[in-house]
């Protein structure tokens, strides 16, 4: 069971029957009345997000999500296959289900596969990953203040924005849970 006032982002649990993750909370303690829990809630199966209100006394039960690692393999119309390394079997998930931060997974690298009872939900991709910039405007040094950034494409085809003195062809880390750049590869 999990209280309302444990909640946290990433914790599932079931009520009326679906279960919920929390995307995000946000503890409230009003200067009159009682203290509440404000929270965005996905329904894990349906994919619907909601934002709801909770007395943090309230119990639910704790819903058991299984995180899997598996290798990404390809897509094919609308599908992307993920590999099991231990079984060797080929799991399809939709694009619905891949979530923002895929644009950064290329093929070949490792992400945790979250199902419920069989069915997957959701992809979530390593949290740092290595990537090549194959476009990018030149850096000129010149009339720039602090920390001046430019356009960059990577080799997923996602874009970010990264220091001027980055070039073509520099491997870069990324953190995938912001998309941002972090530092030369």
């Amino acid at each position: 069971m999990v209280s309302a006032g444990d909640f946290r982002n990433g914790v599932t649990f079931e009520m009326d029957g679906n279960v919920y993750q929390i995307i995000e909370f946000q503890h409230v303690k009003p200067g009159k009345g009682a203290a509440f829990v404000r929270a965005k809630i996905r329904n894990v199966i349906a994919g619907s997000v909601v934002e709801r209100t909770f007395n943090p006394n309230e119990k639910y039960p704790t819903a058991f999500v299984e995180r899997k690692d598996m290798e990404y393999s390809y897509n094919d119309e609308g599908l992307y296959y993920f590999m099991d390394p231990e079984s060797y079997e080929m799991i399809p998930v939709g694009k619905d289900d891949l979530g923002d931060a895929f644009k950064f997974v290329k093929e070949n690298m490792t992400c945790k596969i979250l199902s419920y009872k069989g069915k997957v939900f959701g992809v979530e991709p390593p949290t740092f990953v290595e990537l090549e910039i194959t476009q990018t405007d030149p850096g000129f040094a010149g009339n720039t203040a602090t920390n001046a950034t430019k356009p960059a494409t990577l080799e997923t085809g996602a874009e970010i924005r990264v220091p001027l003195f980055i070039n073509e062809g520099d491997m870069v880390r990324i953190d995938t849970r912001t998309g941002e750049y972090m530092e030369r590869a």
